[in-house]
Formats: C-alpha cells, sequence, structure tokens
C-alpha cells in the first residue's frame, strides 16, 4: 500500500481537485492523506484572532465569506444535485460549528479547534466527489486514529493500533481518504501536529504501515539543487539519501519540513516528492541509499544570529562549553552552528526572541559580541571524510564572498558557511556555477 499526501494548492480549486482524484483512481489500494483547501487555513487563523480580540462580528464576517465561497465550490465540483445538497449540509454543520466557537472564551483549545475544520472540509469534498465518480473509498477520520503522547509527540503505538484496526474492519476499499495535520492530543481534544503538518501525517502512517512508499505531492518538481527564487537554471535532485534530505529541509529547503520525514527514515520507507501539476515528471525520491562522491544540493536559512563570546579566563576551564550551552536551553533556544579557538565560542541561533536574556547570562562568562541579520548557507552531499578535495571545491566557489563562520566535520553530508544576508544571493549563485553548472558543461 501507497500513501499520497496532497497539499493545499493541489486541492485548491474544484478543477484541481478533480485532478488530484484522476491521478489517485489508478485501482490500486491506498491511503491519500489531505490538506485543507488553499487559502482556508489562513481565513480560519483570522477567525480565532478576530475571537481573541473579542470582535464577534469581524468573525462572523469571515466565516459568512468563507461559506459563500465554499458554496459556490460545491456548484462547481459535483454533477448531480443530491451530491451538492449532501456536501452543502456537511459543510453548513460545518459553518454553524465555527459560528458557535465564536461565542466562546479565545483559548489555544479553541484555536486549534477551528483550524481543524480546514481538512475536515475538503477530505468530506473530495470523499463525495470520488461516490459520485463510482470510486469505492472510505473517509477515515485522522481525529480516530491520529495522536499525541503527553510530551506532545506522535503517540506511535497508538496509531499503529488504531489505524490498523481501522483498516481491518473495513477491508475492501479502493481509497481511504483522511485528514493531514490535524490530531487529538492525550487528554482527547483536538490539537494538530504542527511540524510538517499533513506531510507529517503521511509520513506517521506510512512508518507504522511498513508502506511500499510515502507521495508527498506539491506543485514543485521535488527538490531542487538550489533555490529557484534566488539562482536560475536550478534542477530537480532525483535521489537523496534521508540524512542529506534532513540537511537540506533544516538549512532551508520549503518543500520539506526537516522532521517530517524522520518516522519514514526510521521505518526505512521511501518518500518521494512529486508534482500535481507535472504528473509525469519523475520528482524527486529519498531513501536510504548514498550516492558515493556526490554533492546534491545547497540550501540556505535566513534570519540567522551569530553570538560570540570571547574568554581567555575560562575557555579552557572544566565545564565552560556546558555553561554556554545551558542558557540556551535555559532560554528554549537551539543552536545551529557552533565554532571554538583557544580564546573564543561563536554559535549561531535563528530565533531571537529570547537573546537579551542570553547575552546578560553570557556576560558572566565572557565577552560577547552579535552579528545580525546572517545567513547559513549549506552544502549537502557526500562529504565523508576521505572524499579528498570536497571542501576545497566548495571554498574555491566562496572565494570572493565574505565568509564569518565554518562548520565541517559534525555531519557527514553538510558543509555550512555563516554570510551576511546580503550576500545570499551572490553565494547561491556562485556555488551553483561550482558545483553544478562547470560539472554539466564538463559532461
Amino acid at each position: 500500500m501507497k500513501i499520497l499526501k496532497f497539499g493545499g494548492t493541489s486541492v485548491g480549486s474544484p478543477q484541481r481537485m478533480k485532478d488530484v482524484c484522476q491521478l489517485i483512481t489508478d485501482g490500486n489500494r491506498k491511503i491519500v492523506v489531505l490538506s485543507a483547501m488553499s487559502g482556508t487555513t489562513n481565513s480560519l487563523v483570522e477567525i480565532a484572532d478576530y475571537i481573541k480580540k473579542r470582535n464577534l462580528e469581524a468573525a462572523g464576517n469571515v466565516i459568512n465569506k468563507l461559506r459563500t465561497l465554499y458554496k459556490q465550490h460545491v456548484e462547481e465540483l459535483y454533477s448531480k444535485e443530491e451530491n451538492k445538497e449532501k456536501t452543502n449540509a456537511l459543510l453548513l454543520d460545518i459553518f454553524m460549528h465555527l459560528h458557535n466557537l465564536t461565542t466562546q472564551e479565545y483559548s489555544d483549545k479553541l484555536e486549534k479547534e477551528i483550524l481543524a475544520q480546514g481538512e475536515l472540509m475538503s477530505t468530506n469534498m473530495v470523499t463525495n466527489y470520488l461516490k459520485e465518480q463510482g470510486v469505492k473509498v472510505m473517509l477515515i477520520p485522522a481525529l480516530d486514529f491520529m495522536r499525541t503522547d503527553s510530551n506532545g509527540e506522535p503517540d506511535m503505538p497508538y496509531i499503529k493500533e488504531h489505524i490498523t484496526d481501522i483498516l481491518k474492519k473495513n477491508d475492501g476499499y479502493e481509497l481511504y481518504i483522511t485528514q493531514g495535520f490535524i490530531c487529538r492530543n492525550i487528554n482527547g481534544d483536538v490539537d494538530n501536529l504542527q511540524r510538517g503538518g499533513s506531510d507529517y501525517t503521511a509520513c506517521l502512517v506510512g512508518a507504522v504501515l511498513r508502506a511500499e512508499e510515502i507521495q508527498i505531492w506539491t506543485d514543485i518538481d521535488g527538490m531542487h539543487n538550489n533555490d529557484p527564487r534566488y539562482v536560475p537554471n536550478t534542477t530537480p535532485v532525483r535521489q537523496l539519501n534521508f540524512e542529506e534530505a534532513a540537511e537540506l529541509a533544516y538549512f532551508g529547503a520549503k518543500i520539506l519540513h526537516p522532521t517530517c520525514i524522520q518516522p519514514a527514515h526510521y521505518a526505512g520507507v521511501p518518500v518521494r516528492l512529486l508534482n500535481t501539476m507535472d504528473p509525469s515528471a519523475p520528482g524527486t525520491i529519498i531513501n536510504d541509499q548514498m550516492q558515493k562522491g556526490t554533492i546534491k544540493a545547497v540550501a540556505a536559512k535566513d534570519n540567522i544570529t551569530a553570538i560570540k563570546i570571547v574568554s581567555s579566563r575560562m575557555l579552557l576551564a572544566t565545564g565552560f562549553l556546558h555553561k554556554l550551552f545551558e542558557t540556551f536551553e535555559v532560554n528554549h533556544t537551539p543552536v545551529d552552528m557552533v565554532t571554538t579557538s583557544e580564546v573564543g565560542v561563536t554559535l549561531t541561533i535563528d530565533n531571537n526572541a529570547h537573546l537579551a536574556n542570553i547575552v546578560e547570562e553570557l556576560k558572566k562568562y565572557g565577552t560577547i559580541s552579535i552579528d545580525e541579520n546572517m545567513c547559513i548557507i549549506c552544502v549537502v552531499g557526500d562529504l565523508r571524510w576521505g572524499n579528498v578535495g570536497f571542501e576545497t571545491l566548495v571554498t574555491e566557489a566562496l572565494a570572493q564572498i565574505p565568509v564569518r563562520m565554518i562548520a565541517y566535520g559534525g555531519s557527514n553530508h553538510n558543509i555550512s558557511f555563516l554570510v551576511r544576508e546580503s550576500d545570499k544571493k551572490a553565494a547561491l549563485c556562485a556555488l551553483s556555477e561550482k558545483l553544478f553548472n562547470n560539472q554539466q558543461k564538463a559532461e
């Protein structure tokens, strides 16, 4: 069995819903994970924000506007009046539920309840359309099997037990449709998976079922070898190792969230990135294979701050580094890069929410200097020690770019450079020219 996930743009209009339904009805049994229609979640966030501000009239106006839009979608999606009436009645229940929620006091719990309605609407609409087309399909609510534990992490044993039980009791269907993103928490309240959203749902389901393959369908032809927003003539990377994909996702490749493929990695289930707008394109396959001696791609992560601590008095003292990292831990701020010298340590962070507190605490241990508006450039591939010349090739590409930090050796798949955000485009283009374009010319 394969697990297919379609994002908001892939189901962003009645025609795109029809296109998706044509893609998934090939006669093979599969589970299809759907996001909310594009734009819907933004409207639901707006509704929650108005409730928080106690502007109930504005919240009601957004709900009514969304209701009108969905009524038009129903007219375009179905050909039979009975299916239009059935779907409109279901959507009406959801919109009346939203109106009822506006009378309640705002809370995080209330907002998550509101946000869940987008996926509930899209999955019901697609399921009803498939039934109209004569497809043997079943909607399996994610709230019946997707749950997080007391730490807010996916409860894998629970997920496996409940989805397996649902499938056993409802055998014989060609398609199973379910919602991405939404779940219940340990208390049974409606919640969401946050990181990776619907991609995370698909990978969790694929992992617990040991699926043949997990397919993530978006509007991009796989993961590219550089950022096409800044670099011309980028090309899709046809194969990535799980570790390479995680590095690229963490350091800026927007097509995947860095944590969402972890369940698939642990279960050994390949993940394929495909393009709904061009279904025949091969996309990118992510698996356990490693192409030796190959640099795959470049990514960039913005909004980085570098913090330098200089202290000839304390650097070699036992526990010094522990005290530094503890400061970031207490302030709930992850560290991206680290470099050290005899008298100093430089670290980078991508969240400045607690920067003032961090700096005040670090002043106990040395002299502090800050560089803001920085960018991490990440080069990913088979960069294991012994692949002679790769680090030289990469550094040569950045010969004209001022580099603040270099991190190499912490991973077998990544060399990272810290540069100014203003030098980002030049750095990305220089790396593409050196690593990919020159290679293509040579071939």
